[in-house]
């Protein structure tokens, strides 16, 4: 991993700025669910996984309490990533299906994982302070995965974070234009191209609301575009946001 990469990760897992979130990761890590009552937690802000030099980019919205806030790492053993690996392996993004801990083997390939928020929240729901609390720590990942060609974004958090990106850097004046959906599609004015997913939260994909088969033709095209093999015509057109989206 590449040295700014190690720093900043470290300075992730040290931080301390939310005083709300940092407690509420020690205490689910002290009470533990039952079913991982013999496990040690994590406890603290999980930082970014994947290939330092990914040409594509998940963005998603917060550790899981029993996911990545017990297993250190993104998406890993809780519903969410039971469902995302498997889809990332067939793509070819995952060198294996599964994710359950630290040390089990898994690799990214050409992918990279992080998230709006590094600590777990209280009901899966930071406050705009929090976010922003992470914000310079996104800022630096994002503009330091200097191959990255594609962003995929989980969830509308997710995709409001990489708009607010942008903004903060001055490229991007207003949001208005750009509308999460699933299945979005916008070339951004950084060179990138964000695609929009649901967030693939058990709400979502034990409703139906994300299938196996939608989450896997975003990362098919994710990878397309990553290599050039597709052009983004997509431009963003001002129009209102369903009501729930997510």
């Amino acid at each position: 991993m590449r040295s700014w990469l190690v720093q900043l990760n470290n300075e992730v897992v040290e931080c301390q700025r939310c005083a709300r979130l940092v407690e509420h990761c020690r205490q689910v890590a002290r009470e533990k669910r039952r079913a991982y009552r013999d496990q040690e937690y994590w406890g603290k802000p999980v930082p970014g996984f994947g290939d330092a030099n990914a040409r594509v980019l998940i963005l998603g919205l917060a550790p899981g309490a029993h996911g990545s806030n017990r297993t250190g790492r993104p998406f890993t053993g809780d519903g969410s990533g039971n469902f995302m690996y498997p889809v990332l392996h067939r793509a070819g993004f995952a060198s294996q299906p599964t994710a359950t801990h630290v040390g089990d083997g898994l690799e990214l390939r050409d992918l990279y994982i992080t998230a709006a928020v590094r600590c777990a929240p209280p009901q899966n729901k930071p406050t705009p302070q929090e976010i922003r609390n992470c914000s310079a720590f996104l800022d630096r990942e994002i503009a330091g995965l200097q191959n990255v060609k594609v962003a995929v974004a989980l969830g509308k958090i997710g995709f409001d974070a990489y708009l607010d990106y942008l903004k903060r850097r001055g490229l991007l004046q207003t949001k208005a234009a750009f509308v999460f959906r699933h299945g979005a599609h916008y070339q951004m004015p950084d060179g990138r191209i964000l695609l929009g997913s649901y967030h693939p939260s058990l709400q979502n994909t034990n409703t139906g609301k994300l299938t196996e088969q939608m989450f896997l033709e975003i990362f098919k095209k994710a990878k397309i575009l990553a290599c050039g093999q597709a052009t983004a015509s997509a431009k963003p057109q001002p129009r209102r946001a369903k009501a729930g989206s997510s």
